[in-house]
């Protein structure tokens, strides 16, 4: 079989749907060898990541535009995918070409989230009517949508009034590397070069409105003083509040910010945290929980969107605002590491769902399901 993907994100993004994107592809291939995967990609990054992933295989085949344009992803790229004799199409974020199904590929498209619709406040005017279009289309369109919860499940049911038997939930995994134990000496190579103390909370995420580090910075002085908090996550205009909060809390030698954290280091970081919290007001899915779960770390997180679906039962979860009872439930897990070493079992056990070999069968049974079918739906 030959599959085509829209490679933009798996070609030039280092984080989030760039990680997601390379991780399903490379798994794929992979798990099921005998198949050909094409990466369209408007131009690609030079990126170790990336190098390393285009690489990986030798049945992951990447694809300049030819012509190149300013609509490629959107029109051009048809004609690419009709001279490679691509048998589907999947669109990894949010959207798929215009008309495909003249050209009679079946497509399928991924939704992350429909956060620009749930919270608009957070978008510009002009994004948020972008991103409206180009997803509103390609889950009219698509064949088949793939949701990454059952929380974006339902947002795309009741945001765009889809079938619900159209979709289907593949959850995401995260990268090998956090499912394996670091070597103790690589474990104190890190925390030397990042001056990382014994005892400390663990925050990773684009310190931005809905990530909420707020809650968690005023959670801080009802936790336990012997632990400071370590945050990782690109800056946006919010992190001014954060100082400023971090200054009216008299808390800046408890907090450490890391900045240029190399993608090999940030599972030795994990592993030697005792808490990751994350109180993000909304998610899609919340892939740091389970970089968490798998690196052996009891999870506090906020409720209410698709978090518990990531953390599962033993992770404890509370209102996005509600500060004293992060503080609280940080506490309890740091003063009594019967419950800490409780919460590692159930959590390490939760996340064998997001297994990828179990996700890629999931996936490939989609894709020969949609192949077995497509006949009948043109």
């Amino acid at each position: 079989m030959k599959i085509g993907f829209d490679g933009k994100r798996a070609a030039n993004n280092l984080t989030g749907l760039g990680n997601y994107s390379r991780s399903l592809i490379k798994h794929l291939a992979f798990f099921f060898p005998q198949n050909r995967y094409f990466v369209y990609t408007p131009k690609i990054k030079a990126a170790a990541q990336i190098s390393s992933f285009l690489s990986s295989s030798e049945n992951i085949i990447a694809r300049l535009p030819s012509p190149n344009g300013l609509f490629w992803r959107t029109l051009g790229i048809k004609k690419q995918l009709l001279d490679d004799d691509i048998e589907l199409f999947h669109g990894l974020s949010h959207e798929i070409p215009v008309n495909l199904k003249r050209s009679r590929i079946p497509a399928l498209v991924t939704v992350h989230d429909l956060i620009f619709l749930r919270f608009p406040q957070y978008f510009n005017i002009i994004d948020r009517w972008i991103y409206q279009l180009k997803c509103g289309y390609a889950c009219k369109h698509a064949d088949r949508i793939i949701a990454i919860s059952e929380c974006t499940k339902r947002d795309i049911i009741t945001y765009f009034k889809t079938d619900p038997g159209k979709i289907d939930v593949i959850y995401q995994s995260c990268d090998d590397s956090f499912k394996t134990d670091i070597d103790p000496e690589k474990k104190d190579t890190v925390r030397k070069k990042f001056s990382l103390p014994f005892k400390y909370l663990l925050n990773v995420g684009t310190i931005e409105t809905r990530k909420n580090l707020l809650t968690l910075i005023r959670a801080l002085p009802h936790v336990d003083q012997e632990f400071k908090l370590v945050v990782i996550g690109k800056r946006t205009s919010y992190a001014d509040l954060v100082d400023r909060e971090i200054t009216n809390l008299q808390l800046n030698d408890r907090i450490i910010f890391l900045r240029n954290v190399s993608f090999d280091e940030l599972p030795a970081i994990y592993q030697m945290a005792s808490v990751f919290i994350y109180p993000s007001v909304y998610e899609g899915f919340g892939i740091p929980i389970i970089e968490a779960l798998y690196s052996g770390v009891p999870v506090v997180a906020a409720g209410g969107s698709c978090l518990e679906e990531a953390g599962g039962p033993s992770s404890i979860y509370l209102s996005p605002l509600d500060y004293k009872g992060f503080a609280k439930a940080i506490n309890e897990i740091i003063h009594h590491p019967e419950q800490a070493d409780a919460m590692k079992i159930a959590g390490f056990k939760h996340v064998q769902r997001f297994d990828n070999e179990l996700l890629s069968k999931q996936l490939m049974s989609v894709y020969t399901s949609v192949l077995a079918n497509y006949p009948k739906i043109c």
